[in-house]
């Protein structure tokens, strides 16, 4: 845990350097979407990856908790940063609400992915008939510069943000592999019946692990929120969030600390790519990250992360045995 602690410091000091070091405007913008990203799929990872219960419409979080901080702000004169612990909080209540229905039921596998993702479908529509998210106009928040309403005068403000979010999750990831809760996650992960069999209460422990990731997710939405000043139901609930959230753990390696970190920058360094080869043509993301997921479930199902864990164990069984 020492070791890992460190590392997470070690990263984390790294990255804060990163708009000091970098004069690249273009730069600082994509390490700080790659950071977002993260975050995402971070938050995916709790549930997935440590929990086992694939998720296909994380969107659902992100989208609540992105329109409950903008709702707030615009039409209750709530200050970002007090609607932002609201935001979490009503991301966490819909995944337990999604979690209650699906876990109670004993849903679990392709059913709970399609539940997840039909409830992001159902709010996405919601959203675009009730006047109070704007329908389908969207929302527009209001420009108000000033680090007291979470609108700072340069990017940097919102490097600093994100690069905090980060560092909570990944210390909140950590707790959870280094905690009994973590320990009965992972095991209902491996076996709920055996699970079930040594005293564990399964449906309690997927129901926290549903809670925590939809709150972590609707952090990330009201950061999105106020960084772009402006949502419209395909944003909040559209499949592009729910389908990178889940991507870019599976490409780094799920149920692990780090996994999500490299996967958003090797997704988006590949994404960079493709867009200097064949321009910005429209849906070329969700094609591009539609045929990594093929690929990565085929030849690499442990991820990046994975592979060079096992790259590593092998050299150095070499170097011993030689």
């Amino acid at each position: 845990m020492r070791r890992q602690l460190l590392a997470i410091v070690a990263f984390l000091a790294a990255m804060a350097l990163v708009p000091h070091l970098v004069d690249s405007e273009f730069w600082r913008n994509w390490v700080m979407m790659a950071l977002f990203y993260a975050l995402l799929g971070q938050a995916w990872n709790i549930l997935g990856g440590y929990g086992g219960q694939f998720s296909f419409g994380h969107a659902a979080f992100f989208g609540t908790g992105a329109y409950c901080s903008a709702i707030l702000h615009v039409h209750y004169g709530v200050n970002p940063w007090i609607a932002l612990p609201a935001a979490g909080m009503a991301a966490g209540l819909v995944g337990a609400f999604i979690g209650f229905l699906s876990f109670r039921y004993g849903l679990r596998g392709s059913y709970f992915a399609l539940v997840t993702l039909a409830f992001a479908e159902v709010l996405r529509i919601l959203a675009n008939t009730v006047p109070i998210t704007g329908k389908g106009v969207g929302l527009l928040i209001p420009l108000e510069p000033g680090a007291a309403n979470m609108q700072f005068a340069d990017r940097t403000g919102y490097f600093y943000l994100i690069l905090a979010f980060v560092g909570l999750a990944l210390l909140l990831t950590l707790w959870l592999e280094h905690s009994r809760f973590g320990a009965r996650l992972v095991a209902v992960r491996e076996n709920e019946d055996a699970a079930r069999a040594l005293g564990v209460d399964v449906f309690r422990t997927k129901l926290a692990a549903i809670t925590l990731s939809g709150a972590l997710a609707g952090l990330g939405g009201s950061y999105y929120a106020q960084l772009f000043l402006y949502l419209d139901p395909g944003i909040a609930y559209g499949p592009a969030i729910s389908v990178e959230a889940l991507l870019v753990p599976i490409v780094g390696g799920m149920g692990t600390l780090f996994g999500p970190l490299l996967g958003s920058f090797a997704l988006h360094g590949v994404s960079e790519l493709a867009k200097l080869a064949f321009g910005e043509a429209p849906g070329l993301d969700l094609a591009l990250y539609g045929v990594l997921l093929v690929l990565m479930v085929m030849f690499m199902p442990n991820g990046l992360f994975g592979m060079g864990r096992t790259t590593l164990a092998r050299l150095l069984g070499g170097r011993r045995d030689a």
